[in-house]
């Protein structure tokens, strides 16, 4: 580039120069135009015109204070001749850098606009998109090249073969006229630099609404009764579950869900409080069977069929007719209870059947049903009892309904 300084002093050096040529040789003026030269120097980019003294374009050059570089562009060359009158172009080498499909690279150029720039990457620079106008000056900022490049999108159930000089995969989504859905999902980071033979694939969204149903289970409060007999459970307040709908906004994406969204919730019925009275009252002791009647006949002993039937005070049967009465059945009913239930466990408290699982005194099936009238059902004959004749009540009216269908199908 030229230098004002330095210009200046070799102007007065020419002056002095000129002088001494005039005072020792006069008239010498032949010997004077050949040293004096004229010329044009084109300074990257820029005609300047230079009055000089020599014949090479190096001391053209060097008279008029241009500098020229080992990485410098200089034509013609600086040991070539320069007449009057001629040009001398000279391009200034500078470091410029170049991010080729998101590899970083710097190269020394001497050209003055971003194509001539781009004719240094050769080959890769043929058709590949460059972050600056071609026909722009160079300047300092990293020019951004993409290349031409095979890729792959597979959208929609379809496959686009294209080639692109696109530089980021939103860029070659953007060519193929993609457009992407809210929850949509993309292979490759949309950001990500493209690169040959690069395959995208997009999973689109699939959103819809759903209803769940939800129970509410109910609560339930125990009442100690003392007008219930001992273990005895009556409910007074059946229990009953609530219910809540709550609909939502579902995406999901390749079949798997990714959110979940609460649209609206709805509560249908409110649970109902169960109530369950427990009794508290002691069961009743039997009195102890009266003592059998002498008499010259047998037969006296066993007139009334309808006579009650003598139980052990305080045993499993004797519980069951306390309750047995109490629900307002006869001893008829009774009778036919000591048989089923005889049939059925022997009126042992820990009979189990190994083959069924059945269990208890009236043989529930499977034993932890009785749970509902105690929690003690596996020892209390008094809980078992409740719930037997619970059970036959809601299944066969009466004892002797259950045992009437026992003998007909050996099961109740």
């Amino acid at each position: 580039m030229l230098r004002p300084s330095r210009l200046g002093r070799a102007r007065v050096a020419r002056l002095g120069a000129q002088g001494v040529v005039l005072a020792l040789v006069a008239g010498g003026t032949t010997a004077f135009a050949v040293l004096h030269t004229s010329v044009t120097v084109d300074v990257d980019g820029t005609p300047v015109q230079v009055t000089a003294f020599g014949t090479t374009v190096g001391d053209v050059l060097d008279d008029a204070g241009i500098e020229a570089g080992p990485r410098d562009l200089v034509a013609p060359a600086l040991d070539a001749r320069v007449g009057d009158g001629g040009e001398i172009v000279v391009r200034h080498g500078r470091e410029v850098t170049f991010e080729v499909d998101g590899e970083q690279r710097t190269v020394w150029t001497t050209a003055l606009t971003v194509g001539e720039a781009m004719a240094d990457l050769g080959t890769r620079g043929d058709g590949a998109q460059v972050s600056a106008s071609r026909s722009a000056a160079l300047g300092r900022d990293v020019l951004r090249v993409s290349t031409r490049k095979a890729v792959q999108v597979t959208v929609d159930d379809r496959v686009v073969d294209s080639v692109t000089t696109a530089r980021t995969v939103r860029d070659v989504l953007q060519e193929a006229g993609v457009v992407l859905a809210e929850g949509d999902q993309v292979s490759v980071p949309l950001d990500d630099a493209v690169v040959d033979g690069l395959t995208v694939a997009v999973t689109r969204a699939v959103h819809a609404t759903t209803t769940v149903v939800e129970e509410l289970p109910f609560t339930e409060t125990v009442v100690q009764d003392p007008t219930l007999l001992e273990g005895r459970r009556v409910v007074q307040t059946q229990g009953r579950a609530g219910e809540r709908r709550t609909t939502y906004a579902v995406s999901t994406v390749g079949g798997v869900e990714v959110s979940r969204t609460v649209l609206a919730e709805v509560l249908v019925g409110e649970p109902v409080e169960q109530v369950v009275h427990v009794g508290t009252k002691p069961a009743p002791v039997a009195p102890p069977p009266a003592p059998a009647r002498s008499g010259s006949s047998g037969s006296a002993g066993s007139a009334g069929s309808s006579a009650p039937i003598s139980v052990d005070p305080g045993s499993a049967q004797a519980i069951a007719r306390d309750m047995l009465l109490a629900r307002g059945w006869g001893d008829d009913q009774f009778s036919c209870l000591v048989k089923l239930w005889k049939k059925e466990s022997g009126w042992r408290v820990d009979a189990a059947n190994p083959r069924s699982s059945a269990y208890g005194i009236p043989q529930a099936l499977p034993g932890s049903k009785m749970a509902s009238a105690g929690a003690d059902w596996r020892t209390n004959p008094a809980t078992q009892i409740t719930w037997g004749l619970g059970y036959i009540a809601g299944r066969y009216g009466t004892p002797c309904g259950a045992w009437s269908h026992s003998q007909a199908k050996h099961w109740y």
